[in-house]
């Protein structure tokens, strides 16, 4: 019989996926030239390099507030939800993100957030979704780690090898590294190797067949 887990999931770029949506609300404002890559990384990169970090900042508070209709779900990330709750897993949103933007409109970004995931499905009252008490956003870095290790989770996946390698992360708790744009090769960062996979369908596969 499968062992019963308690998933942990972060929420930016690990369930919400930003590919193209910061190239294209940032062309709309007339931030960045047609020839700028259309990953985030790229915008980013660019308008720190001109100088205009305050827009860079802005950016992303539209986006993470008003523009979130904007956003997708990664492939796969919804499947791999209703599985692991459909075979009595315990799954959890867990984020770090502030209440509201550093500049510009005072977007409610938990709720926006929130507002995400019931559109999309993720949360909500059916037997395969998560119910709002299940998923929290922590306003700091250390908050988000208190509260994987108070979940007692068994696994977590984020984009970030920063926050799985952090000194505070729960030495009880197996930190899985989602990685489908192929920046950490191998799974590399800062001399630490993390356990990594590039897409919900491989995750899928690994922790959700009956024989793991």
């Amino acid at each position: 019989m499968q062992q019963q887990m308690r998933i942990g999931i972060d929420f930016d770029n690990t369930i919400a996926c930003y590919d193209g949506v910061f190239h294209a609300a940032a062309r709309e404002r007339g931030l960045i030239p047609e020839n700028i890559g259309t990953d985030k990384t790229s915008v980013r990169d660019f308008l720190r390099q001109t100088g205009r970090e305050d827009d860079w900042t802005k950016l992303q508070g539209y986006i993470y507030g008003a523009g979130m209709d904007l956003v997708s779900c990664y492939p796969g990330v919804k499947d791999f939800v209703a599985r692991a709750v459909g075979a009595n897993h315990e799954v959890f949103v867990v984020s770090h993100k502030t209440r509201t933007p550093f500049m510009g409109p005072e977007y409610d970004l938990h709720r926006a957030a929130r507002d995400f995931l019931f559109d999309q499905g993720i949360m909500g009252s059916g037997p395969d979704q998560l119910s709002d008490s299940l998923v929290f956003f922590e306003l700091t870095m250390d908050e988000k780690l208190s509260r994987i290790g108070a979940l007692g989770c068994t696994v977590f996946f984020d984009d970030l090898p920063e926050c799985l390698g952090k000194e505070g992360f729960p030495s009880t708790t197996r930190p899985i590294l989602f990685a489908p744009d192929g920046h950490y090769p191998g799974g590399e960062w800062n001399d630490k190797v993390f356990e990594y996979f590039a897409s919900w369908a491989d995750i899928a596969a690994a922790f959700l067949e009956p024989d793991f």
